[in-house]
């Protein structure tokens, strides 16, 4: 059954198209994901058709009774009101009786010796229990739970931001509707949370129509994509990677008709120039039609945000933590946390909210100081931390002289030299956008900006903390490929899962104590993999782990372990040797002490990756063994 048809419609801001021409159509069960350039529209495409904001241009229509349940990105509370009130906060006669029994819960608490107040809760749960409201109390705990809130009586007021979403999130879940519209939910969830989330959305009956950037959670709920591009919709059916498909098709199918285009253009064009004389019905059509090729609008390239890294020189010693701990309103938050950063690590950092992986980047940034062990940078450490909030942006500036004011130009690592202008166009600023005042700009865009300001600044250690949210897609894939390129270390908090097993090489999780355990490794294919390998361990009976835990291991090597295999034999000797090379240096330098801190500095720095790589070769060539035996096994 069709649930919504949408025909013709468009949103203009003043001289600024978003969209237009937007056809489509909701059926029910359809789970259809929404994704674009940041700043062109996508989260007023969802006001518009939650109602939120209303219609310029077009039709919609809706089937009779729809019930459309809507999470902004900045939703409204009332903030005296307590979390499960405002989950149960719905016009729904049920949801009104639900929560007219949890106002009197607390109201009876207050005055147990009441007996007019202990009347009133008993009438209530009557009420409740005649309506069948017992089930939706319990899953709104139940979900409020899953989201990481266990307090239900503690008032609005005092949560985060991240927290309030969340409570949103969980209204808009446990609402009947028929349609359900969601607007960036894997925003502030940690890992484990969007796992969950995808679950119940893939399984919840109703209709979903969300904005995301998350690729994972694409591919595994959508059934269908929306693609806001320069003003037009396109439509696909399928998850995120079927849209990556597609749209090559569509694309390569595009500049094939232009290319034809351009044929017949030139051919009319040189009809044209030979002076045809307009008297005959033919000669008219064909000059109309010269005019009809010509007024055609070529299909638009995507512009690639293509960004060279560059960065300033970064020295031997780079940043050391020893025994590092903090401790917040007597909640250790960080605990005994001792590594040596190399200089081209690639770490990403995980755990639930309010875990204190923020608190662990502010440390290593010495932003805030540790209550016990130190914390030390080399001279020629040039840090840029990419936070949550866009620090010490003036909405005043227009775009580019925020950037002007970082730097005017950028080298790249091969040495060219471009203007910030220039940059600004490759991270999708074009010129009347560069001009465009600060305030003017969506978040997304804002977000993009702060980015590319830390970027100019060429720093040779990149702190990241969720520098996914607000970033559209397409900025995220050339971060990445930024980042691939980056000749310095990467440190990111990050909940998302994709951009975690791109970038990361090495993982610290957090296990609940303060605690962040190292895994040699990226989030799917060793994080991960290790976690599941647990619980199937402690759900198992006992008679079965053994039979069971060579099948997890032995398999086959990932494509990262496979490159690290071909290559650490290789890396081994080239430490070695550099150990070889510092110990020779120290016995040339004498009394130099200087020279020698430094090199005994370098030494240790050395020691410890030398050691890193021992205990990874010993696994790879465990892991290598495994898969012989099995091959051998097999080709019997």
């Amino acid at each position: 059954m069709v649930l919504v048809t949408v025909e013709n419609v468009g949103k203009s801001y003043g001289t600024r198209r978003l969209f237009g021409d937007v056809t489509f159509g909701i059926e029910e069960g359809d789970k259809i994901g929404v994704i674009g350039v940041n700043g062109t529209g996508k989260s007023t495409f969802l006001k518009i058709m939650a109602g939120a904001e209303p219609l310029e241009e077009g039709d919609i229509q809706t089937k009779k009774g729809l019930v459309i349940e809507y999470l902004p990105q900045d939703p409204d509370f009332d903030e005296k009101d307590t979390i499960l009130g405002q989950v149960l906060n719905s016009d729904t006669s049920v949801f009104r009786i639900v929560r007219e029994y949890e106002e009197a819960v607390i109201e009876a608490s207050m005055n147990e010796n009441d007996a007019r107040v202990q009347e009133k809760l008993m009438k209530a749960a009557s009420a409740v229990d005649a309506a069948g409201g017992w089930q939706l109390e319990s899953e709104a705990k139940t979900v409020l739970t899953k989201l990481g809130i266990t307090d239900f009586s503690q008032t609005i007021e005092n949560l985060s931001g991240g927290q309030k979403k969340r409570v949103a999130l969980a209204r808009a879940l446990i609402a009947p509707s028929d349609l359900l519209i969601l607007d960036e939910p894997t925003n502030h969830l940690d890992n484990d949370t969007i796992a969950w989330l995808e679950a119940y959305l893939a399984s919840r009956k109703g209709a979903l129509l969300m904005v995301t950037h998350d690729r994972y959670f694409l591919d595994r709920v959508a059934t269908r994509m929306l693609e806001i591009d320069n003003g037009k919709v396109y439509a696909y059916s399928g998850n995120y990677s079927e849209f990556l498909e597609k749209k090559a098709e569509r694309e390569e199918l595009a500049q094939a008709s232009e290319r034809k285009r351009q044929n017949l253009l030139r051919n009319e064009l040189a009809w044209v120039r030979r002076g045809a004389q307009a008297r005959s019905t033919k000669q008219k059509a064909r000059l109309q039609r010269f005019e009809d090729l010509k007024s055609q609008d070529a299909p638009t390239v995507q512009a690639e945000m293509v960004i060279k890294a560059g960065s300033s020189r970064l020295g031997r010693k780079t940043i050391e933590l020893e025994n590092v701990s903090k401790t917040y309103d007597d909640k250790l938050v960080v605990k005994d946390f001792s590594y040596i950063v190399g200089r081209h690590d690639r770490l990403g950092i995980i755990g639930p909210n309010g875990a204190g992986k923020s608190t662990l980047l502010d440390l290593i940034a010495k932003r805030i100081a540790p209550d016990t062990g130190t914390v030390t940078h080399g001279e020629t450490v040039k840090l840029a931390y990419f936070t949550q909030e866009t620090e010490g942006m003036d909405d005043r500036l227009r775009a580019i002289e925020y950037i002007r004011e970082e730097a005017n130009y950028f080298t790249t690592a091969d040495g060219e030299t471009i203007s910030a202008a220039r940059l600004a166009e490759q991270f999708l600023f074009p010129p009347h956008l560069q001009w465009t005042p600060i305030a003017k700009l969506s978040g997304g865009e804002k977000r993009r900006l702060f980015l590319l300001r830390l970027l100019i600044g060429a720093p040779n250690i990149l702190l990241l903390d969720e520098p996914t949210n607000d970033l559209d897609i397409q900025t995220l894939m050339v971060l990445e490929a930024f980042l691939d390129d980056f000749p310095g270390a990467v440190i990111t908090v990050s909940h998302d899962r994709y951009f975690l097993d791109k970038m990361a090489d090495h993982i610290f999780a957090y296990d609940g104590s303060g605690i962040f355990r190292p895994y040699n490794g990226g989030y799917s294919d060793e994080y991960e993999a290790a976690r599941k390998a647990r619980e199937k361990e402690t759900q198992a009976p006992r008679t079965e782990k053994k039979a069971e835990q060579p099948k997890q291991k032995a398999t086959k090597f990932t494509w990262k372990e496979e490159r690290e295999y071909e290559t650490i034999e290789a890396r081994i000797a080239e430490a070695e040797s550099e150990l070889e090379g510092l110990a020779k240096a120290m016995t040339v330098a004498g009394s130099d002490y200087g020279q020698i801190a430094d090199l005994a500095a370098r030494q240790k720095e050395v020691e410890a990756h030398l050691a890193y790589l021992m205990e990874r070769w010993e696994y790879l060539e465990d892991l290598a063994e495994r898969i012989a035996e099995e091959k051998a096994r097999a080709g019997k």
